[in-house]
């Protein structure tokens, strides 16, 4: 049996557990793109409901990963979310072990 590089292992130790729901890694790459977006912007590119789009929204917050501004805008709330510094150096460590793992398995 082969034994996995120990850079592929290094680079699986790495991966962000907060960033393996497709929905909060969705998130942040669009919000690493942009200075900020709405709530709604966020929830009809990624195709989920309020409630799931809210959930993990909530937990990249409280880990620091974004930073939100409640506003109104002609009189209905619209919440923005922007990446943080934190969430940004998270967001380019993952990707970049994700990377390491894909070419470690010869997939390209």
């Amino acid at each position: 049996m082969k034994k996995a590089p120990s850079n592929t292992s290094d680079s699986l130790a790495q991966l962000d557990k907060l960033l393996e729901h497709r929905s909060r890694l969705g998130a942040c790459v669009l919000l690493a793109d942009t200075d900020a977006m709405t709530f709604s912007s966020l929830k009809q590119l990624l195709k989920e409901t309020d409630g799931n789009m809210g959930a993990h929204m909530r937990k990249l917050e409280d880990m620091g990963y974004v930073d939100i501004d409640k506003r109104f805008e002609n009189r209905k709330p619209v919440t923005w979310y922007s990446l943080t510094k934190k969430g940004r150096r998270s967001l380019t460590t993952h990707l970049k072990a994700l990377q390491t793992v894909i070419q470690s398995a010869g997939i390209d």
